[in-house]
């Protein structure tokens, strides 16, 4: 499986028991939907290798218990600590409305109230307080917070985000 097809879950954060178990930090604002998976891909040495579940759940809010098939160890569960875990796109339930997942808009045009076509989203940053739009627009670059306030309607049939940008910040952005 390759990392472009895929979406990162979490992370491994701590063992739990002697008997293997680890806690996973998940990436989600819906830990429950993962409480049944069967699998994950984690990241050893920079390849994505399948692991498969005997028994997962929730535990403390967003963190995710879990028994791996062939771990049982406290040796074999300190290997996985700090990895990564993917699950593929394709068990991504689709959202609707102006809900979106980062990966879904790269591409999109971003069409502001006032300017019209503010640029194509070449990626989301989400490592900062604040996630934003990393946007494109005759080579200049544009950052846009990602916030209700700013997003009125995402259009996927268009490839479109409409938007209405703080006063003066695509000034500061795009005119020269």
């Amino acid at each position: 499986m390759r990392k472009e097809d895929c979406f990162y879950l979490g992370k491994v954060v701590s063992k739990y028991s002697f008997r293997g178990e680890v806690l996973v930090k998940l990436d989600t604002d819906e830990p429950e939907i993962y409480e049944q998976m069967e699998s994950v891909f984690v990241e050893l040495d920079k390849n994505l290798i399948p692991f498969f579940i005997v028994k997962s759940q929730l535990h403390k809010s967003a963190l995710l218990r879990i028994t791996f098939e062939n771990i049982s160890d406290e040796a074999s569960a300190e290997q996985l600590l700090g990895k990564a875990l993917y699950l593929p796109l394709s068990v991504l339930p689709p959202l609707s409305g102006n809900r979106f997942y980062y990966h879904e808009v790269v591409g999109f045009t971003l069409m502001d109230k006032k300017y019209g076509d503010i640029g194509k989203v070449q990626s989301v940053n989400d490592s900062a307080a604040q996630a934003l739009f990393e946007a494109e627009k005759d080579g200049k670059q544009l950052l846009l917070p990602i916030s209700d306030a700013i997003i009125k309607k995402v259009d996927r049939t268009t490839r479109t985000i409409h938007v209405e940008a703080p006063e003066g910040l695509v000034d500061l952005y795009l005119k020269d």
